[in-house]
């Protein structure tokens, strides 16, 4: 069975974007995301997205980030096509994972056109595409980057089990590209009913040397324990925020380099806003954070700036 290069790194300086060029409510996921929300009276949703999508561009790339952006059709009606990292993800060895999607319209969004014109502007190698996505026929979901949280240097990928979730394809997953599960269950609150979490990237992300977590939300003791435990394997400094924190998106980060190779953080303005000045002072002097606002995509979309980002871990073409 192929594996990764033992050689990988956390994170990446060449980030896939794709442009909201149908952006609305995605009436499909508000099913089961407690952080999407409509906004009343907003006549120009998609404008709004649009401006808010080059601002995040626009912040990378002024800190040294590569950013590869493409179009999504807006024929295609795919309103979430700004957030690839669901369904699909790059990995050292040449390989792409394609991932089985809950929302039918979001199904649309898997485009192996954009991964070969990715591959050649970038003159990258794709050995072969690994595809999950029958999983779909058994209404069974594995949402990506979404649903995986992957600590690529300890081949460890953190699940949390939810209707976007499924177990036995994380299984799946790990079984196919080497990683060892660490799965568990979170709940978001909405009002006065708690579910399971829809992503686990909104309540956890993993750095090079940093993570944020939020672990209060992990109900069952013995979960919660070999989480943190699995986090802090290694010495890696560990931020703990709240409920409230994670709807604030602060748990929606990612690690990304420069062109230095130099580890930066990439968020939103609201998850920046959202970590208290202790917590900043940590993780910022971990890695510089960069961050954009994006209101319209947040509460519309109920993603942050993490679930926009893909990133590109694919070989260069050896000449």
């Amino acid at each position: 069975m192929p594996t990764e290069d033992s050689q990988a790194r956390q994170s990446t300086n060449l980030i896939m974007m794709i442009r909201p060029s149908a952006f609305r409510m995605n009436e499909e996921t508000a099913v089961n995301n407690a952080y999407q929300s409509e906004a009343p009276g907003l006549s120009n949703a998609r404008e709004c997205a649009e401006d808010e999508f080059n601002g995040v561009v626009k912040a990378l790339r002024q800190h040294g980030v590569k950013v590869a952006v493409y179009d999504s059709d807006p024929e295609d009606d795919t309103p979430d096509a700004l957030f690839p990292n669901n369904w699909v993800s790059f990995h050292r060895d040449g390989r792409v994972g394609l991932y089985p999607m809950f929302a039918e319209n979001r199904r649309r969004e898997r485009r192996e056109p954009v991964l070969h014109s990715l591959c050649i502007d970038h003159d990258l190698e794709l050995e072969s595409i690994v595809d999950f996505t029958e999983f779909e026929q058994h209404g069974v979901y594995l949402e990506g980057t979404g649903s995986l949280i992957l600590d690529r240097v300890n081949r460890k990928a953190y699940v949390a089990i939810g209707p976007r979730t499924d177990r036995q394809a994380a299984a799946h997953f790990c079984d196919a590209f080497d990683y060892e599960l660490v799965d568990f269950t979170a709940l978001q609150t909405s009002g006065d009913t708690s579910a399971p979490i829809y992503h686990t990237n909104v309540m956890l992300a993993i750095g090079s040397s940093w993570a944020v977590v939020c672990d209060s939300i992990i109900p069952d003791t013995d979960e919660r324990e070999k989480v943190m435990e699995a986090l802090t394997d290694g010495g890696r400094t560990v931020v703990r925020i709240t409920p409230e924190q994670v709807n604030g998106f602060a748990g929606n980060v990612l690690e990304v380099l420069n062109g230095e190779g130099r580890p930066l953080m990439a968020m939103s303005s609201a998850a920046h806003q959202s970590f208290t000045p202790e917590q900043r002072d940590v993780l910022g002097a971990i890695a510089p954070m960069v961050h954009a606002p994006i209101p319209t995509i947040e509460q519309l979309g109920g993603g942050s700036v993490r679930c926009m980002l893909a990133e590109v871990f694919l070989p260069h073409n050896a000449h």
